[in-house]
């Protein structure tokens, strides 16, 4: 076992695009809204629009797909300045409606991953986006049996991470985040002092990339596959 992951009680698991498939609905969800609105401009202009929104909005609406459909209704109405139809506006409501009641389709080796790892540490599910969505998604993904807690943050910042860490009665050295996304997954917990293990997505949402010189020097393994993991553990002494 790597020494660094001796003090590990707790592991922590990000949700979208580490146990299952989210990012990917949201670039077709995209791709059919791009159409949608193709005769006022193009799909790049309208994907940069749409992101700008999006941004914008994240403090009232969070994140999701309510909020991801609310911004491009409001695209929509601010690119054919007030003109788009009821037709449009209906379609955009039946993507998000689709992306809602996607089935979750899990990532390799995770639900192998959770049953092993559960054996021995407590797991908890640390997750953003909206609350009823996520807890729909989870119930539906077969996994709620094998996290001890379950934590739907409104944001994954340095802050947020050690507010969980106190409801959790754990020091930072006892804690490892395993997700897809340097940003929210990793960099915050390296930099409280917890452990993390990066497993890239193939598909990342613009908001959460961060550059070399944001992640240069930061303390944390990525890995190909999240069933690599379990070559760092074993029972604990």
């Amino acid at each position: 076992m790597d020494k660094d992951y001796n003090d590990i009680k707790v592991i922590g698991f990000d949700a979208d695009d580490t146990l299952w498939v989210n990012e990917t609905y949201f670039r077709e969800a995209e791709e059919e809204i791009g159409l949608l609105l193709s005769k006022y401009e193009t799909p790049n202009k309208i994907d940069q629009e749409l992101f700008k929104i999006e941004i914008q909005n994240l403090p009232t609406y969070g994140y999701g797909v309510k909020g991801f459909i609310l911004s491009a209704i409001e695209l929509a109405i601010d690119l054919s300045n007030g003109k788009v139809s009821n037709n449009v506006i209906e379609a955009i409501l039946e993507i998000g409606k689709d992306m809602i009641n996607k089935p979750i389709e899990l990532l390799d080796g995770v639900e192998k991953v959770l049953r092993e790892l559960s054996k021995d540490y407590k797991l908890i599910l640390a997750t953003k986006g909206d609350l009823l969505d996520q807890e729909r998604k989870l119930k539906k993904s077969g996994l709620i049996d094998y996290f001890h807690h379950i934590e739907v943050l409104s944001e994954k910042q340095e802050d947020n991470y050690k507010k969980l860490l106190k409801h959790l009665e754990i020091q930072p050295k006892e804690f490892l985040m395993v997700g897809n996304s340097l940003k929210s997954d990793i960099l915050p917990l390296v930099n409280i002092g917890s452990k993390a293990i990066h497993v890239p997505f193939h598909t990342t949402w613009q908001h959460e990339l961060v550059n070399d010189i944001e992640s240069n020097g930061s303390d944390y393994k990525t890995v190909e596959s999240l069933t690599e993991i379990l070559k760092f553990f074993k029972a604990p002494k």
